[in-house]
C-alpha cells in the first residue's frame, strides 16, 4: 500500500496511525466514475459513529463532493465529486481531524488490522502477566500486619519495577487514544481510565518513596487486564466483520484472458479490462466483468449470478455476467464494462452498504460514552473538592478521586456482552456455527421475519438423478459417456452410476448434448432433438446408441431431509417465512408449497433481493436472510442478520453473520435459540452493570473505599458479570 499521508490517530483504543507528512500525491489514485472523479482512500482508527460523523460531515462540506462514505468495517472511505476540487484537500481535511490516511488496498487494509489486533494480544499477555506477579507481593503485603517497614518498602518497590513499565506498555492503547480525543475535542472512555491509571501509579509510586504503607499498582495493572479483555474481543469480531468485502475486492483483482489486436493472448488483472476488450474465456473458467459474447457457443453456469439451477445455454450477442462460469466449450467476449461496473461490483457496493447499516449499535454506545464520561470527571472532581472542603489532606482527596475513577470504570460494562459474545460462540462452535460478526448474536435474537435463498438453501442445489423408470444397464450405458463430460446433469448420471469406463471419440455439441463411441457403436446423450426424439416431454435428457430404444432421464433438485422440520420450529419460535430465488417460477413454486410458505419470489436478480429486504425492513420487519450464492451477498449483508450454510460461496459466507456447517437446516433454529438466550444473559449483564456503579459511586465518594477496594470491587463486578455469561455454556436443553 502506497501511504498518502498519515495523520494523528484517532480516538477509538486502536493502533494509531504514525505521525508523517506527504508521500505522495493522491491525485494519483483518482478514477474517472459517470458523475466525476473518486477517490478510496484507508482511513486508520476510525471505529465509532462519532469517528463516521465527523469524517463524512467534514468531507461533504469541500466544495464539489457529491458522496462521501466510510465503510467501519473496512476502513474504506469512498469520496466521489464534480469540478475542480483538489485531491489533497480531502486527504487534508480527513487528517485535520486527527486520522491517518492511505490509499486503499483491501489485502493491505487487513493485513493493518491484524497487526493492531496481536498487538492488543500482546499488551493483554503482558497485563496479565503483571497482574499475577504484583498481587502475589501484594498479598504478602496485606498478610503481614507485623511486616518491618523495610521489608514492605521493598515488596513495593518490586511491585513498581513491574507495574509501571507494564502499565506504561499496556496503556498505550488507552493513553494514545485519550490523547487524540483530547486533541479532536472529543472525550472518549479512555480519557478517565487513562487519567486512573497515570494518577493511581503517580499516588502508588509518592507513597513508596516517602515509605507509606499502601500502594496500588495491582490495581492499575488489574484495571488494564480486565479493559484488554474486551478491547481484544471487540478487535477480533470486527476483523472478521470486514473480511466479507475484501474478498469480494480480491475477487475483483483476478486475472483473465485477453485478446490484443494482433490475435496474441496475455493475462491481465480485472482492473486492467477496458470496455471493448476481447476476452478469451476457456472452459471452466469464471469471467470476472460483464460481456458480450462475439465467438462461440457454450453452457454457463449461472447459480452464482442468479441461482439457476440449470446450466444455460449461451451464444453470439448474449451477455454474461461477471462470476458465470463456462462450461462448455472456449467463448470470446467482448467486455461490455470495468470490473468496477461489472455485476460483481455492484455486490460489493451493496454489500459494504449493508455492512454500514449495521454501525447503529456502535453510534448508541458511542452516546453512552459520551453521557458517561463527564458524569465520571465530575464525580471525581466532586469528591475531591469535597474532601478539601471538609479539611482532608491533598493527598486523602486525590485518593478518593482516583478512587471514583477506577470504581466506575467500565470493566463490566465493557465486558457484559462480549463474555456473552464469546461464550455463545464457543457453544455454537461446538455445534458447527460460527460467528463472524460483533453484534451478531443480539441482532440474530430479535429477527420476527426469514427469508430464505431456494437452490443451495432449501435445496441440495445439484441435480439429482430420478431413477423411476430407468433401468441399471440403461444407467451404466449412459454413464460411460457421460463420464466425459462436465455438464452437471452429467455428472449426476455418473454420481448414480459410480466409477467405471468412458467413451472414446468424444465429441461435445454445446446447447445440444455429447457424441462418442461405445464398443464401436455411436451414442449420443443430450436434447431430445439431438439424440432424435420426437413429441419428447420436456425437462428430461436423452441417451441413445446406435438404432436402440432412446431411454430417458429425469432429475430434481431435493429439499434437504429436515427443512420441513426447520420450517416448522422457526414457526413455532413466532416467526414469518418467505422464500427469494433467482430460479424459474415452477421450482420456486414447487418448493414453497411443499414446505407450506406463501410468500415467495421466483427471477431475483442481487438487486431486487436486496431491494426486497430493504422495503421489508422500512415496514418495520427484522429480516434474517439464509442464503449460499454470490447473488445472496448483498442482501446477507442488507439484512438485520444473516445466516449462510458452510458450502456457500467465499464471499456471502463472509457477509454472514453466522455460518453453520453441514447440511442440516436444523442449525437455523437452534442458532436463533442460542441467540435468544445470550440476548437475556446480555441485558442481565448491563442490569448489573448499572446496579453496581448506582451503589459503588456513592461509596467511593464517600470515602469508604481505596483505590485498592475499587480496583478489587471493580474485578468482582467484572467477575460476577463472566460467570453469569458462563450460565449460557451450560443451557443447551434450555435454549434449545
Amino acid at each position: 500500500m502506497t501511504a498518502l499521508v498519515a495523520g494523528k490517530g484517532c480516538p477509538t483504543g486502536l493502533a494509531p496511525a504514525e505521525t508523517g507528512g506527504v508521500a505522495q500525491d493522491p491525485a494519483a489514485f483518482v478514477s474517472e466514475i459517470a458523475s466525476g472523479n473518486a477517490l478510496d482512500i484507508l482511513v486508520r482508527g476510525a471505529s465509532c459513529g462519532g469517528c463516521l460523523g465527523k469524517i463524512e460531515g467534514a468531507l461533504n462540506k469541500l466544495p464539489g463532493v457529491t458522496r462521501a462514505r466510510l465503510n467501519l468495517s473496512t476502513g474504506k472511505l469512498r469520496v466521489e465529486w464534480t469540478g475542480p476540487l483538489q485531491p489533497r484537500r480531502i486527504v487534508e481535511a480527513i487528517t485535520g481531524l486527527g486520522y491517518g490516511a492511505a490509499a486503499f488496498d483491501a489485502r493491505t487494509a487487513d493485513k493493518e488490522h491484524l497487526k493492531a489486533e496481536r498487538s492488543l494480544l500482546i499488551a493483554l499477555a503482558v497485563a496479565g502477566f503483571a497482574a499475577g506477579n504484583v498481587m502475589l507481593l501484594s498479598v504478602s503485603v496485606w498478610a503481614g500486619k507485623d511486616m518491618a517497614p523495610e521489608t514492605r518498602q521493598l515488596l513495593h518497590w518490586i511491585s513498581a519495577l513491574i507495574a509501571i513499565p507494564a502499565a506504561a506498555f499496556c496503556g498505550q492503547t488507552f493513553f494514545q487514544s485519550a490523547i487524540a480525543s483530547i486533541r479532536a475535542r472529543h472525550l472518549n472512555m479512555d480519557v478517565p481510565i487513562s487519567l486512573a491509571v497515570i494518577l493511581a501509579v503517580g499516588m502508588s509510586l509518592y507513597e513508596t518513596i516517602t515509605g507509606g504503607d499502601h500502594a496500588y499498582f495491582d490495581a492499575c495493572v488489574m484495571l488494564l487486564f480486565f479493559l484488554l479483555i474486551g478491547r481484544f474481543l471487540d478487535a477480533r469480531l470486527r476483523r472478521r466483520a470486514y473480511a466479507a468485502a475484501n474478498a469480494l475486492a480480491e475477487m475483483q483483482t483476478a486475472t483473465a484472458t485477453r485478446v490484443s489486436t494482433l490475435g496474441a493472448a496475455e493475462a491481465v488483472r480485472a482492473g486492467d479490462i477496458r470496455p471493448g476488450d476481447i476476452l478469451l474465456l476457456a472452459q471452466g473458467e469464471r469471467l470476472v466483468v460483464d460481456g458480450e459474447i462475439v465467438a462461440g457457443t457454450s453452457e454457463a453456469d449461472l447459480r452464482l449470478v442468479t441461482g439457476e439451477v440449470e446450466p444455460a445455454v449461451v451464444g453470439v450477442g448474449q451477455m454474461l455476467r461477471a462470476g458465470s462460469v463456462n462450461l462448455s466449450a472456449v467463448l470470446r467476449v467482448r467486455a461490455t464494462a470495468t470490473a468496477d461496473r461489472s455485476l460483481m461490483a455492484d455486490i460489493a457496493r451493496l454489500l459494504e452498504a449493508g455492512e454500514q447499516k449495521k454501525s447503529g449499535y456502535r453510534r448508541l454506545a458511542d452516546k453512552a460514552a459520551a453521557a458517561y464520561v463527564p458524569r465520571v470527571h465530575a464525580m471525581a472532581a466532586l469528591g475531591f473538592t469535597g474532601w478539601l472542603i471538609f479539611g482532608a489532606s491533598v493527598p486523602q482527596a486525590l485518593f478518593v478521586a482516583v478512587t471514583v475513577l477506577i470504581i466506575t470504570c467500565p470493566c463490566a460494562m465493557a465486558l457484559a456482552a462480549p463474555l456473552v459474545q464469546v461464550v455463545a460462540a464457543g457453544r455454537l462452535f461446538s455445534q458447527g456455527a460460527y460467528l463472524a460478526s460483533g453484534d451478531a448474536l443480539e441482532r440474530i435474537a430479535g429477527v420476527d421475519h426469514v427469508v430464505f435463498d431456494k437452490t443451495g438453501t432449501l435445496t441440495f442445489g445439484d441435480p439429482v438423478l430420478l431413477m423411476d423408470g430407468t433401468s441399471v444397464a440403461q444407467l451404466q450405458s449412459a454413464a460411460v459417456l457421460a463420464r466425459t463430460s462436465r455438464h452437471p446433469r452429467s455428472r449426476a448420471i455418473v454420481t448414480a452410476a459410480g466409477p467405471g469406463p468412458a467413451a472414446a471419440e468424444v465429441r461435445e455439441y454445446p446447447g445440444e448434448g455429447i457424441e462418442g463411441s461405445i464398443g464401436g457403436r455411436r451414442a449420443r446423450l443430450g436434447t431430445p432433438t439431438f439424440v432424435g426424439v420426437d413429441n419428447a416431454a420436456p425437462g428430461a435428457l436423452w441417451f441413445r446408441i446406435g438404432d436402440d430404444v432412446p431411454s430417458a432421464f429425469r432429475f430434481a433438485d431435493h429439499l434437504r431431509p429436515d427443512a420441513a422440520a426447520a420450517i416448522g420450529r422457526l414457526r413455532a419460535m413466532g416467526l414469518s417465512l418467505e422464500i427469494i430465488s433467482g430460479d424459474a417460477t415452477p421450482r420456486v413454486q414447487e418448493v414453497a408449497e411443499a414446505l407450506g410458505i406463501t410468500t415467495w419470489v421466483a427471477s431475483a436478480t442481487p438487486q431486487a433481493k436486496a431491494a426486497r429486504l430493504e422495503a421489508l425492513q422500512l415496514q418495520g420487519a427484522k429480516v434474517l436472510m439464509v442464503g449460499d450464492g454470490l447473488n445472496d451477498a448483498a442482501a446477507l449483508a442488507g439484512a438485520h442478520a444473516s445466516l449462510a450454510p458452510g458450502g456457500a460461496v467465499d464471499v456471502s459466507r463472509l457477509a454472514a453473520d453466522c455460518v453453520f456447517s453441514g447440511d442440516s437446516l436444523a442449525a437455523v433454529p437452534q442458532i436463533i435459540a442460542i441467540a435468544r438466550a445470550a440476548r437475556s444473559r446480555m441485558r442481565e449483564n448491563f442490569g448489573f452493570a448499572t446496579a453496581y456503579n448506582l451503589l459503588a459511586v456513592p461509596i467511593a465518594l464517600a470515602g469508604w473505599a481505596t483505590p485498592l477496594v475499587a480496583a478489587i470491587a471493580m474485578s468482582a463486578s467484572s467477575a460476577i458479570v463472566t460467570l453469569n455469561a458462563l450460565r449460557l455454556a451450560g443451557g443447551k436443553r434450555r435454549a434449545a
